[in-house]
């Protein structure tokens, strides 16, 4: 089994091919292809981790849609005092397909 570790927009994440991941949003459209950086390899019992092998290595995606992620509620509360807030947030998110890794 092959499978890789990448860096996908501040996090990592354990993939191989014909995964699909969902990322922070990447600027570029739908049917569009994308590079992932490796930080490490793995082939059956052959693990990768040097800097120097990994340059060799691509992770090829594509990008399948751009979507926001669930909706989160902020609120802010002071007891006595009559202060309240309430924000939301939704990221940006991108949903890829991990096509290749060689």
């Amino acid at each position: 089994m092959v499978y890789a570790i990448v860096r996908a927009g501040g996090r990592q994440e354990k993939v191989s091919v014909g995964d699909w991941v969902t990322l922070d949003r990447v600027p570029e459209a739908a049917g569009g292809t994308i590079e992932l950086p490796a930080l490490l390899l793995v082939d059956g019992d052959k693990v990768t981790s040097a800097a120097a092998d990994l340059a060799k290595v691509t992770v090829t995606a594509e990008v399948l849609e751009n979507l926001r992620g669930p909706k989160i509620v902020i609120q802010k509360y002071k007891n006595k005092t009559g202060y309240k807030k309430r924000q939301g947030f939704r990221a940006a998110l991108t949903k890829v397909k991990v096509t290749s890794i060689a």
